[in-house]
């Protein structure tokens, strides 16, 4: 079944899919539309037999003959593809494969784990928090970090050349109640400007657009700009934008999630040791990045190449990977904060997310390291 995706397409603002809401929730009752990249939950990623060696003599961990990853092929998920292009992941593992697969949306990511199509995976802020909350905290834990920042609000320069400009004009985010459009709502209301969250019309007109073809809509002219991550907020730029606000100028240390690390309930129980494999990679792979940017630059887009058969050029590449930091530590204040922002926006029932993060075996693999441990914000199993 292959994945039906127009040329050219902007969600109508009164029918959105919304990453918050599902059937059957309290929260709501509209189902989300789930974005597909291939029939099923996700594409398998293609083999890279650079990144798949195991060593002579290794042994397979917990018994198992896999583990599989999830991931996103774009910037925000650059521990992911860099681990994997460099083959860090597959070296922690020893003799149990590192089995790849790409989404295009966090829901159909969280479907997939729910499934064992996946056991761990990187993901945004909004969907764990809403896969946490579907199933009353049954499904998922964050168990580590991956990357903060790399969201700006772009505009057209010629239409806005200030903040107090965005009243009354169209600005995209990339889906109805998901992390970038949160924001945006938040940071509108902090204006004292009103608008009608779920059509997105009121003092500014919001646009959810699927971040693949927004800069074509922002090129054509149909928005005056856009809240989104990179790359798309570079492609924007590009395509004659202005960079009017970067998101991290709104956080303390401008600092917040925009990456985390979850794992099936079941699978976090019954196969610790691999799960601790797959940290080990994960801090490992963030220390190289850190240590090595340019090198690592070259290696997470190697990697987005060889899964989508596309490279970005550098004009894109540079200054969104300049945006993004990487990090071990999941900064759960700032996701409790965005839970928050969805609750002031009407977006989200105020959600118990006691449990959500289970931090121990990051804290033992960076403890081993030397390294600080990082905080739950209260929001742990203990």
């Amino acid at each position: 079944m292959p994945a039906i995706l127009p040329q050219l397409r902007i969600r109508s603002a009164g029918r959105a899919p919304n990453p918050f809401f599902r059937r059957g929730l309290a929260v709501a009752t509209a189902l989300p539309l789930l974005t597909l990249a291939a029939c099923g939950y996700g594409s398998q990623a293609k083999d890279d037999t650079s990144s798949q060696k195991i060593a002579a003599g290794a042994k397979k961990i917990d018994g198992l003959d896999s583990v599989k990853i999830g991931y996103f092929g774009n910037l925000t998920h650059a521990t992911a593809l860099v681990g994997r292009q460099q083959g860090i992941f597959q070296k922690e593992l020893g003799a149990t494969k590192a089995g790849y697969a790409t989404f295009n949306a966090g829901p159909s990511e969280i479907e997939a784990l729910n499934s064992g199509s996946i056991d761990i995976g990187w993901i945004g802020p909004s969907p764990a928090i809403n896969g946490y909350t579907k199933s009353d905290g049954k499904s998922l834990r964050i168990i580590g970090g991956s990357a903060s920042g790399g969201v700006k609000l772009v505009v057209d320069p010629k239409k806005i050349s200030s903040l107090k400009d965005v009243k009354g004009k169209k600005i995209a985010t990339p889906q109805l109640g998901n992390t970038q459009d949160v924001a945006f709502l938040n940071w509108i209301a902090e204006q004292g400007w009103k608008v009608d969250a779920q059509s997105g019309k009121g003092d500014v007109t919001v646009v959810r657009s699927d971040n693949k073809v927004t800069p074509d809509v922002f090129k054509a002219g149909s928005i005056d700009g856009a809240w989104v991550p990179e790359p798309t907020a570079s492609k924007l730029v590009a395509e004659g934008g202005k960079v009017l606000l970067d998101e991290a100028s709104l956080w303390p240390d401008k600092k917040f999630v925009i990456t985390n690390i979850i794992v099936r309930q079941s699978f976090l129980k019954e196969h610790p040791k691999a799960v601790e494999a797959v940290l080990k990679a994960s801090v490992e792979t963030n220390q190289w990045i850190n240590a090595n940017s340019g090198a690592a630059k070259a290696a997470a887009n190697k990697q987005l190449e060889a899964d989508s058969g596309k490279a970005l050029p550098a004009k894109i590449l540079d200054p969104a990977w300049k945006s993004i930091q990487i990090t071990d530590d999941p900064l759960a204040a700032t996701l409790n904060a965005e839970a928050q922002h969805a609750v002031k926006a009407g977006l989200l029932k105020q959600p118990d997310l006691k449990g959500i993060y289970d931090l121990t075996i990051l804290n033992k693999v960076l403890r081993a390291e030397g390294r600080g441990t990082v905080d739950d914000a209260g929001l742990g199993t203990s």
